[in-house]
């Protein structure tokens, strides 16, 4: 055996495809695991500044709320666990895997529906949109309270014209015409046809003088009246 023959004969094999496989898969496998293990880092250390974070914001306690940047479900699924174990509120806005933020209240001072109408629909709520809201709802009672007041003077006014007889000419003039409507707002007069006679009428018109020998004269033709009908009576 020569001198090369020596030296190929001490060179190694190229492995297997097999060999190479595992190999392969083994790097694989630990680059996995280095990935894992530095993720699960990252979530200790995110844990551990939030804990921080959100304690500082209880013992605060004059800030209304703690916002936190748009983040993955992963992480928000954190600050919510953490939150909840420490008596707080969580609520969550935006789209989901576009900008959903989490934003965490003290349990007893949680949104107002005016701050939660606003996030859900993407806009910024701060100290300005709160005054803005707050100047709209006392716009809008205002108007309510304005409202309320031109019905109230309707209905009087309704009221008054129902006691004129106007009403009636205003209600059923586009169904029988102007002309008639007022005609049938006007104050009815008796009807004497019908047997009813005006109070006027009702009235003694004749003066005490006339008024009794008006008397006398009827007792006079009473007395007569009886006298005749006792010499009727004598006679048969």
């Amino acid at each position: 055996m020569d001198f090369l023959d020596s030296i190929l004969n001490s060179m190694q094999k190229p492995p297997s495809a097999s060999e190479a496989q595992k190999n392969a898969m083994k790097k694989q496998k630990e680059a996995m695991e280095r990935k894992h293990k530095e993720e699960k880092n990252m979530i200790n250390r995110f844990r551990t500044r939030l804990e921080e974070k959100i304690s500082k914001f209880i013992k605060n306690g004059t800030t209304p709320h703690l916002q936190f940047e748009p983040m993955d479900q992963m992480y928000r699924s954190i600050i919510r666990d953490v939150a909840e174990t420490a008596g707080l509120q969580v609520f969550s806005f935006g789209q989901e895997g576009i900008d959903r933020y989490s934003v965490v209240y003290a349990k007893e001072k949680g949104p107002s529906e005016d701050e939660v109408t606003v996030r859900r629909a993407g806009g910024i709520w701060d100290e300005e949109k709160a005054a803005e809201m707050a100047q709209k709802h006392l716009d809008m009672q205002k108007q309510a309270a304005l409202e309320s007041e031109e019905e109230n003077t309707r209905k009087r006014k309704r009221g008054k014209e129902e006691l004129s007889g106007t009403f009636y000419k205003q209600k059923y003039a586009h169904l029988i015409g102007q002309e008639a409507a007022i005609d049938a707002a006007q104050k009815t007069n008796v009807n004497k046809s019908y047997g009813e006679v005006p109070s006027e009428n009702k009235k003694d018109q004749r003066s005490i003088e006339q008024t009794m020998a008006d008397i006398r004269a009827k007792k006079l033709r009473k007395a007569e009246t009886a006298t005749l009908n006792t010499d009727c009576t004598t006679e048969t």
